[in-house]
Order: structure tokens, then C-alpha cells, then sequence
């Protein structure tokens, strides 16, 4: 299990009403894996360096792990699901 202190950047880029949006960060929070939110329903900058970031994907969340885009919800439940989370995590503190 990788500890919080030692994780890379995570940010997720959502919107208020967003239920995928509250179950990313719910999974998120269980693993206790600080995030930086960034609202983009409200701030249209905001939701620009998103697209341009996630390779035109408008969808919420958008989900970065440093540099790295992870993808939405469903993606980041893949990955913890499988088992890759963990090694993903690790492997990006390096």
C-alpha cells in the first residue's frame, strides 16, 4: 500500500453534480489518497485545461496522477479493482 505522503500529485477535474465525479473521489478518500479537486462547471478555463490535458475528453471526472491521465470513474475503478492501483501508485513515486 503506498501512503499518501509519498503519492504523486493526484488532481480530478469535476463537476458538482457529478455522481461518478463523488464515487472517483469516495475511492479516492477510502484509500486515503490526497487529491486536488478542480471544479470545471463554473470555471471555463478550468474545464479548456481539462480537454486539452485529457486529449479532448469533455466527460467528468478526468482523473491525473502527476502527468500521467488516468481517465474517468470507470478507469480508476479498473485499476483498483485489478490490483493495478497499487502498482500504478508505486510506480509513479519512483
Amino acid at each position: 500500500m503506498v501512503d499518501s505522503m509519498s503519492a504523486p500529485e493526484i488532481r480530478i477535474y469535476t463537476t458538482r453534480t457529478c455522481p461518478y465525479c463523488r464515487m472517483a473521489k469516495e475511492l479516492l478518500q477510502r484509500r486515503n489518497l490526497a487529491f486536488a479537486e478542480i471544479r470545471v462547471d463554473e470555471d471555463f478555463e478550468a474545464r479548456a485545461e481539462m480537454m486539452a490535458k485529457a486529449h479532448g475528453r469533455r466527460t467528468v471526472p478526468q482523473i491525473f496522477f502527476g502527468d500521467l491521465h488516468i481517465g474517468g470513474c470507470e478507469e480508476l475503478y479498473e485499476l483498483h479493482t485489478s490490483g493495478k492501483l497499487d502498482t500504478l501508485l508505486a510506480e509513479r513515486t519512483q
